[in-house]
């Protein structure tokens, strides 16, 4: 499920893995291994990817379908 959500999230905003990449300051290749599934996702890159889409981490990971941060 993350794998999806992240790539759909980058996707919906019209941006590339190498925008991404370079906001989470790694390599673009790290990053397309994130959407892959070929590695995991660091605790850090999912609270920054959380951030950045202004979404929770739970939707990220697949545990909810709400989109809205918590508050």
């Amino acid at each position: 499920m993350i794998i999806t959500r992240i790539k759909d999230l980058r996707e919906d905003h019209d941006l590339t893995q190498t925008e991404i990449a370079k906001y989470l300051h790694i390599k673009q290749n790290t990053y397309s291994q994130y959407e892959t599934g070929q590695r995991q996702l660091p605790l850090e890159c999912l609270i920054a990817l959380a951030r950045y889409y202004n979404t929770s981490t739970d939707y990220i990971l697949g545990l909810t379908q709400e989109t809205k941060p918590y508050r």
